[in-house]
């Protein structure tokens, strides 16, 4: 019924007898005393409550409400003492039932108090203990509030931050935003409890809000933070903005995602501010590109040169503005630089160039570069390749590129792709691709594979496979590799299949000795008159 301000004389009368009947019921003592509150019997409640206090001088709920009623008369310091010693005691759950009893202003006039308490504590004293004490009142204030101080449940759960008190902190965010989604603070503030728990996805998302909402404000906070966690919130923004722009350009059709966009320059202007460090300020290169701000962006490009590391990474992306003035072999070199370094950036790039441009940039290579086999060349082929949708005249040219350069695993690669696509491709350059391949697999020792693929060859077409196994490895060598082959296959009593690659093997040399005898076993084998 006091709850509800209803009949308060009424609930007194009754309080009252339940005391008479017993002198030791604190419960109903304490009802009485509310009962005269809410009455307007101040120094009445207070009497009562004191008497209660003599019997027991540790009670929570007694001792919160004559710190109520000592700041209701003005009496700051002995409403304060009483209120340390509840907090002492450890019990600030007591308030909870009191609030709903008080009325309204002297409700604010404990949230007030408790408010200026905390904030006073934080400003002089730095220690656990002391924040555990401003965490205390804080929570005074909240209760007092009915949940809704916003301010108070901000610095609380920045107050549980820096005790480590993660999972606690995120609490009093969430409670934040559920009533107030936007609240930038809270969004930032979560962020970073989530940046120390290491929960990327989280932070990220909650910084992102945070920046799009004010970050004007988020900004500071960020730069307030150690270099590790600066570094790391840069690096993860960073990681996030790549990946949602690489899928947006890829799509050729930025129309539809102005929004996206708008949200990645936030991003991206963030990121230059919170560091200087040349790969930020190519990002930003990137997302004005995108937005089809390319004056802007060729002026802000000497940001990126204008830090370390800028490199092929910026000279691409210059690359990439000069291509709307048509300066097609600057743009290529620049490219094929790229492509050495790093192709995955260059595919990436690429994708802000229109179809007919791609086309002519797969046509631009120096006059060296059809026979050449340097690292050079290889950018050039590289650039061709992603162009012109791997074509399979490229894929071979670098493919032998990369055999020059030793590099068997990386040409093994391009063969399979010409091999699984070759469709209309002529007898001649089937058999040749699947010769080259054979050499490649040899090249890394993979000599049963090798096998495979000069029978391959040698079943389309013999004499041109004959031909192309001259020039390398040579028929003796081959011979060797097919009778090593063979005789594995013999040992394992894969009778049929050795006899294949012997018969094969000396297709590839005739008069091979080695090949002959084991021929000649094999046909033992088959008559039943070997003995063993």
């Amino acid at each position: 019924m006091l709850q509800k301000k209803r009949d308060a004389l009424g609930v007194y009368q009754l309080a009252s007898l339940l005391v008479e009947l017993d002198l030791s019921d604190e419960a109903s003592q304490i009802l009485c005393a509310d009962a005269l509150y809410q009455m307007g019997w101040v120094e009445e409640a207070h009497k009562l409550l004191l008497l209660s206090l003599s019997r027991n001088p540790q009670r929570s709920p007694i001792l919160a409400r004559l710190a109520l009623l000592q700041l209701k008369k003005g009496f700051l310091y002995d409403g304060n003492q009483l209120l340390k010693k509840v907090i002492k005691i450890g019990d600030t759950s007591c308030l909870l039932p009191i609030m709903d009893i008080f009325k309204d202003e002297d409700r604010k006039l404990m949230e007030t108090h408790c408010r200026f308490r905390a904030l006073t504590i934080l400003k002089n004293k730095q220690r656990d203990a002391d924040i555990k004490e401003a965490i205390a009142y804080l929570s005074f204030a909240i209760i007092a509030s009915g949940g809704s101080a916003e301010d108070c449940l901000l610095i609380r759960a920045q107050c549980y931050g820096r005790l480590g008190q993660k999972k606690t902190a995120i609490f009093d965010f969430n409670a934040i935003l559920k009533e107030d989604p936007g609240n930038v603070q809270a969004l930032s503030g979560r962020g970073f409890v989530y940046l120390a728990l290491k929960q990327q996805k989280e932070a990220v998302q909650d910084l992102i809000s945070a920046l799009k909402a004010e970050a004007g404000a988020v900004i500071p906070a960020i730069l307030s933070l150690k270099h590790e966690a600066r570094e790391l919130i840069a690096q993860w923004l960073l990681q996030h903005g790549r990946t949602v722009l690489a899928e947006l350009v890829a799509t050729k059709d930025l129309s539809k995602e102005r929004r996206t966009l708008r949200d990645l320059l936030v991003i991206a202007g963030a990121l230059i501010k919170i560091c200087k460090d040349a790969q930020y300020h190519i990002f930003y290169t990137d997302v004005l590109t995108a937005n089809g701000r390319y004056e802007e962006a060729l002026v802000h490009l000497q940001e990126a040169f204008d830090h370390s590391r800028a490199d092929e990474f910026a000279n691409a992306r210059l690359a990439v503005l000069q291509l709307k003035k048509r300066n097609m072999p600057v743009a290529a070199h620049s490219f094929s630089i790229l492509a050495r370094k790093d192709e995955r950036e260059l595919r990436f790039l690429l994708n802000f160039v229109d179809a007919k441009q791609q086309q002519h940039l797969s046509q631009v290579q120096p006059f060296f570069v059809a026979s050449s086999v340097d690292s050079k060349a290889l950018g050039y082929f590289t650039l061709a390749i992603l162009t012109s949708r791997d074509n399979p005249r490229y894929l071979r040219q670098r493919a032998a590129c990369l055999m020059h350069l030793k590099k068997y695993d990386k040409a093994l690669k391009d063969m399979e792709k010409v091999i699984q696509n070759h469709g209309s491709n002529s007898l001649r350059t089937r058999v040749q691709d699947h010769c080259s391949k054979g050499l490649l697999l040899l090249s890394v020792s993979e000599e049963e594979a090798a096998v495979k693929q000069y029978i391959e060859a040698l079943q389309l077409d013999e004499s041109t496979a004959l031909c192309s196994i001259i020039n390398g490895p040579g028929s003796g060598t081959l011979a060797r590799t097919f009778h090593k082959i063979a005789q594995y296959n013999f040992e394992m009593q894969h009778y049929e299949e050795a006899w294949k690659i012997t018969d094969y093997g000396l297709k590839i040399d005739k008069n091979n000795p080695e090949l002959k005898k084991l021929k000649t076993r094999l046909k033992r084998e088959a008559s039943g008159c070997s003995i063993h």
